[in-house]
């Protein structure tokens, strides 16, 4: 993942296009057309041994005799020659290059390479950046580079589009045109060899010329990098993702029987897509119409929407949208409906959706639209409009206009339903920065976007409570019980070693015993005690219910024995291959309350290991009811992936039934999170049932899959907290403190910290005069990724033996992992300790460690001890950016 060069892909000074051609419509001459219409300002430079000049422009026959390298060079000659070109193009030192070329792995060269992998290779070798093969080209209107096949232009605006498939690409760039939308940056990316949509986020996350990210995605190659670009993209601007594929693929290659069958890919995506804050849309039409509404309502909030119509059915469509989708219907306040009777025709309802009548007028829809807009329960209103005879469309389109200047309201959408007779109306709107849409569920269906978008952006910035303190797992023991498995071939584990794993992070389980055969089982009843349940032991049947293979309530030694010797000989007859290895017995738990439940993990080719909850039993696979979510999981993460299944409202009390304990739920799901965390080789697990009830959660059965580790890189798709980085450290004065990377729940102690400083000290940090911090800021001081990001807190407890941070050191790293710009506050009361120098020298050695080449800062000029503690550490400081600011640098290569 690297953005090396990306900005001479989207701004070159100078373009070449190796096998520009005369022939009309011939590849090489509409991207010579496309370039000279585009207006770039640099040299456009043809090459082509076959002509003297391309499109009026002087020609050259080969890379060497360009009369300067090209920054872009857009290859578009015969396939053959393509990583020889590359290669030329790298010696002259050319930074990027499209390749439009498709079909390139189908094809050889002499020594039996693709041609694609030769010029990967060449470009690698000259540290040369490649966007294809088969990629349609890139358009910047802004700059005026076309470098493309497009058959159409682009418009200039501040979203951009970023696609894999060239036909979405032309087809999108057309649909746009014809609706006036425009683009800061256009990219075809094509097979992703080099660059991808990891690279193209991390460019536009910080372009000023964009203002949304869309994205339409085949499949994504690279997860770690996509998923730390996508999360540090979404928490600047809206992205938003089509994402083909949703029919049922991977995960389905499991066996059945394992909760890998019960996950499809889509959902995996989904989840992914959701965790990284990016609004996920299912055609073309929703993505515009959800950025039309993010651009130009975004300042509403909430679900409660308010529906203004002049007919029945329109109304009735829109409530219905609304509902489906998890909106509601805004309550009008009491003296909302008092006002809004007095506007209405005498005996008309006043509630929502609010029915203005047939033959409204545009002073009727402006006195209602302001009513319901001052109401505090409404957090945006759709006003709906079917064509009259008695009012022109205009007229009401005018008035509403009016009360949005009027009231300086952006929570207004408008559905103006029908074709010819509308156009005029929804010109109006748009030109008054109002989104509208040809239908009121399409409107609904922006509302919703726009829901969904802050729901994911206050699921990103949400500040988790700390786990409790008595949650201390025992990861030897658990350690010790997956070694032993891995040792054991299969990696299979027998049900008491499963549950000891679960015991050990503290989830409670109800104890199993093994018996190796009929008789062994029937003591070990004696010894359990009755009423028990009896299972059979076999690697080989993944649903024991199938074949008879578990029986319940059983009340002494005799229907144990009956029950074991009943299971024996119905499985010789309906499986005679199962290996059977004995019984499993446990107590029979008596929870009248209890809701089944299951988790389970899975592992994803792509994501790796996810988490699954739902609703369990028997028919887990017929009932579907489940959803899915990445570790590490924190409480109010866990509490959102219970939220997206159906089992959720009946964990609710219901008559004379308590609730369950969801707090222990969630807790649960948080602690087999760690344990994925903490034991990376689990690559199945089951728990099925898990009883809920007001008591808590218990496990009643679980299995288990262990596999050794093929390589060092984490199997999650996003990094957990680097326990691993915690270091105990003493102050001058003697006191222990630990040094530790920050964690989002640190938040309180960290307004705690700002709240202590001095407002010099703030000065010199912030470069200003803070009072205080909003949770969003703070959020983003406490929420790094660590992928990315590094914050190392010092904290101590207090007197009340509470923790409290003493200070803090963070550093930001490029994507290319040559500059970390560092930033470093110790509280005020205790300077003179050393801890900002502890605290600097472990965020240089942290650097140092991932091979980062450089660590810089910028400080004010009359920050006299940060510079002075600079120096002291190596710090070379140079003059900054501006007079009062100076930048201390340190190379770490």
């Amino acid at each position: 993942m690297s953005v090396r060069n990306l900005v001479q892909l989207f701004e070159p000074r100078s373009v070449a296009v190796i096998g520009a051609s005369n022939t009309p419509r011939h590849v090489g001459n509409v991207l010579m057309r496309n370039l000279l219409d585009g207006g770039i300002a640099g040299p456009i430079m043809p090459v082509n041994p076959k002509y003297h000049a391309v499109a009026g422009v002087l020609a050259y026959p080969d890379v060497a005799s360009l009369p300067e390298t090209p920054e872009l060079a857009v290859v578009c000659s015969p396939d053959a020659t393509v990583p020889t070109v590359i290669d030329a193009l790298g010696e002259r030192g050319t930074a990027v290059a499209v390749i439009v070329n498709d079909g390139l792995a189908r094809r050889c060269d002499a020594d039996g390479r693709s041609l694609r992998d030769a010029a990967v290779e060449a470009g690698r070798r000259h540290g040369m950046r490649l966007l294809g093969p088969g990629s349609l080209g890139v358009l910047v209107p802004h700059t005026g580079l076309n470098a493309s096949l497009s058959h159409v232009g682009a418009l200039p605006g501040r979203l951009a589009f970023v696609s894999q498939s060239g036909a979405i690409c032309t087809a999108v760039l057309d649909w746009a045109r014809a609706k006036g939308i425009g683009f800061s940056h256009f990219v075809a990316l094509g097979d992703c060899v080099d660059v991808d949509f990891g690279d193209v986020l991390d460019y536009l996350a910080t372009d000023p010329d964009t203002g949304a990210i869309l994205l339409y995605i085949d499949e994504i190659r690279e997860r770690r990098n996509f998923m730390a670009a996508a999360r540090a993209a979404a928490r600047n601007k809206p992205v938003l993702a089509v994402k083909s594929g949703r029919a049922p693929g991977l995960c389905d290659e499991a066996a059945p029987g394992q909760r890998g069958a019960l996950v499809r890919a889509d959902e995996v995506f989904d989840a992914a897509l959701r965790r990284a804050g990016i609004l996920r849309v299912y055609d073309i039409d929703e993505l515009f119409a959800a950025v039309e509404t993010l651009g130009r309502a975004r300042t509403f909030r909430g679900e409660h929407l308010a529906i203004l119509h002049n007919g029945g059915g329109t109304g009735v469509m829109a409530v219905d949208e609304l509902r489906l989708g998890g909106g509601r219907c805004a309550q009008l306040a009491p003296d909302t409906c008092a006002k809004l009777a007095a506007a209405l025709p005498e005996g008309a309802a006043t509630c929502n959706p609010l029915d203005l009548g047939v033959n409204a007028s545009a002073q009727r829809y402006a006195q209602c639209l302001k009513t319901v807009l001052a109401d505090p329960g409404v957090n945006a209103v759709l006003v709906v409009h079917a064509p009259t005879a008695t009012t022109p469309s205009e007229e009401i389109a005018e008035a509403v206009i009016g009360v949005a200047r009027e009231m300086s309201s952006a929570r207004i959408l408008a559905s103006w339903v029908g074709a010819g007779a509308m156009e005029k109306a929804r010109r109006m709107f748009a030109g008054a920065g109002l989104p509208t849409y040809d239908t009121p569920s399409s409107a609904v269906k922006a509302f919703l976007h726009v829901m969904n978008f802050h729901r994911n952006q206050e699921m990103l910035m949400q500040t988790p409570p700390s786990l409790p303190s008595e949650f201390q797992p025992d990861v030897a023991t658990a350690r010790a019980i997956v070694e032993r498995a891995l040792g054991s071939g299969d990696g299979l584990m027998t049900e008491p070693d499963a549950k000891a794993v679960l015991a050990a992070y503290g989830i409670p389980v109800v104890e199993s015993r093994i018996a190796d055969s009929v008789e062994q089982a029937v003591a070990a009843a004696g010894e359990i005690g009755f009423p028990l349940a009896l299972a059979v032991l076999s690697p080989d049947i993944a649903h024991r219910w199938d074949v008879g293979g578990v029986a319940l309530h059983l009340e002494s030694a005799d229907e144990v024995r009956a029950a074991a010797a009943g299971m024996v000989k119905r499985i010789g007859e309906l499986m005679p291959a199962a290996r059977i290895a004995g019984f499993t017995l446990q107590r029979m738990v008596p929870r009248t309350n209890a809701r089944q439940l299951f988790i389970a993990v899975a592992s994803d080719p792509l994501f790796g290991p996810v988490i699954v909850f739902g609703e369990g039993g028997r028919a887990v696979e017929l009932l579907g009811d489940h959803a899915v979510g990445f570790p590490p999981l924190n409480l109010p993460l866990a509490r959102e992936l219970i939220s997206r299944t159906r089992i959720d409202r009946l964990l609710q009390s219901h008559r004379d039934r308590p609730a369950a304990d969801v707090d222990a739920l969630c807790l649960a799901l948080v602690k087999v999170s760690q344990m994925l965390v903490d034991m990376p080789e689990i690559v199945e697990l089951d728990i099925n049932p898990l009883f809920a009830d007001e008591r808590g959660v218990v496990c009643i059965d679980a299995h288990m899959r262990v596999q050794a580790l093929a390589g060092r890189e984490s199997r999650l798709a996003i990094r957990p907290y680097p326990k691993g980085l915690e270091q105990r450290e003493r102050l001058r004065d003697g006191r222990d403190i630990l040094v530790r990377p920050i964690r989002p729940e640190d938040e309180p102690a960290h307004h705690a910290l700002i709240a202590r400083m001095s407002p010099e000290d703030l000065r010199l940090r912030f470069f200003s005069y803070v009072r205080e911090l909003r949770h969003a800021q703070m959020a983003r001081l406490t929420q790094v990724d660590y992928d990315r990001e590094m914050a190392f807190i010092a904290t101590a407890p207090d007197e009340r033996g509470e923790p409290e941070t003493l200070g803090v050191v963070r550093t930001v790293t490029d994507p290319d992992n040559q500059s970390a710009e560092f930033a470093v506050l110790v509280r005020s009361d205790l300077k003179g300790q050393g801890l900002g120098r502890l605290l600097m020298n472990r965020i240089v050695d942290y650097c140092r460690s991932r091979g980062t080449a450089e660590i810089k800062g910028l400080v004010l000029a009359s920050n006299e001890s940060m510079i002075g503690l600079a120096r002291q550490l190596g710090f070379r400081i140079e003059r900054g950016p501006d007079a009062d600011t100076v930048v201390a640098r340190l190379a770490l290569r």
